[in-house]
């Protein structure tokens, strides 16, 4: 699930799509929508097991882990599709 923190109410699951015509492990069915030129603070956390957040067309990769936040910083240049 992702949830926007600036604004309220604004939150949505994402799930990778099993479709033979879709990149395997990088198409999903609701896409997060992130600025550019702009300094992003990304805050992961989980409420059951460790569960995995990347974006490899980025290089980032973080760990959401039970009773941890865990931070990640970031600043896209350019706009796209990631």
């Amino acid at each position: 699930s992702y949830e926007y923190s600036d604004f309220k109410n604004i939150m949505f699951d994402s799930f990778m799509l099993n479709e033979s015509n879709k990149f395997r492990l990088l198409e999903v069915d609701n896409r997060l929508i992130l600025p550019s030129k702009i300094n992003l603070r990304m805050l992961v956390n989980s409420m059951d097991v460790i569960h995995s957040f990347s974006l490899p067309s980025l290089g980032m990769k973080i760990d959401a882990i039970p009773g941890r936040i865990n931070q990640m910083n970031s600043l896209i240049y350019r706009s796209g599709l990631f």
